[in-house]
């Protein structure tokens, strides 16, 4: 039997997307929440706008710009240049408290609609040294979340253990694999689908892709 409600944290890309099909699979009701940070591509917000609407998500939209002020990096200024970590040092894509506000605000709207679950695709695995997509964290916040609002809310991470190519196989297995594939925006540069190719975020959801390919085709 299926749970009754949950706020899914959704952006519109490979990750989040999936994990919106997969709350559909878990709940008899699913709210999308996605954070307008003023971030460096609008295409980001009409990209989770085109999604929720074909497929019929009820979707809020919350004004975040004050991160943008406070959190200036990469996926916010185009004179910051995408790149990874180096000599143990944080992506310049990083933005400090990011996940904390977001997760926060997912728990202040799901208190406001009656949902008791909250769904946010953070990966460890391949989470590219963001410390606020630890295991430790989501499971931390949870616990405040719940203490500051009185509630019981359970915060669901399916993607937390599985790597690229097995988020791949987890959009096959719920039937949204082409979806996926065809109509998320997970490019640093602003490319829906595939994508540019080069930045770290097009590098790592089509290795993973390749990588899941070959598993199935072997199969």
């Amino acid at each position: 039997m299926k749970s009754d409600k949950a706020i899914v944290v959704f952006s519109g890309g490979q990750d989040s997307t999936t994990c919106l099909f997969w709350a559909m699979q878990q709940f008899k009701e699913v709210i999308a929440v996605t954070f307008d940070y003023n971030q460096r591509h609008i295409t980001e917000i009409e990209c989770a706008k085109n999604i929720t609407k074909e497929l019929g998500i009820q979707h809020h939209i919350l004004d975040m710009s004050l991160l943008n002020q406070l959190a200036p990096n990469a996926l916010t200024r185009a004179d910051i240049e995408v790149k990874a970590g180096e000599n143990g040092a944080l992506p310049s894509t990083f933005v400090p408290g990011r996940n904390l506000l977001f997760m926060s605000f997912a728990g202040v709207l799901a208190y406001q609609v009656g949902a008791k679950h909250i769904v946010t695709g953070v990966c460890e695995t391949d989470f590219s040294g963001y410390p606020d997509c630890r295991d430790a964290f989501v499971k931390s916040l949870n616990v405040t979340l719940n203490l500051a609002m009185d509630g019981q809310f359970v915060i669901h991470t399916p993607l937390m253990w599985l790597n690229k190519a097995e988020t791949w196989k987890l959009a096959d297995q719920l039937g949204a694999f082409d979806f996926v594939r065809e109509k998320t925006l997970t490019c640093y540069n602003g490319i829906i689908a595939d994508g540019c190719g080069e930045c770290p975020a097009c590098k790592l959801r089509q290795n993973g892709l390749e990588e899941y390919l070959h598993e199935r085709k072997e199969l």
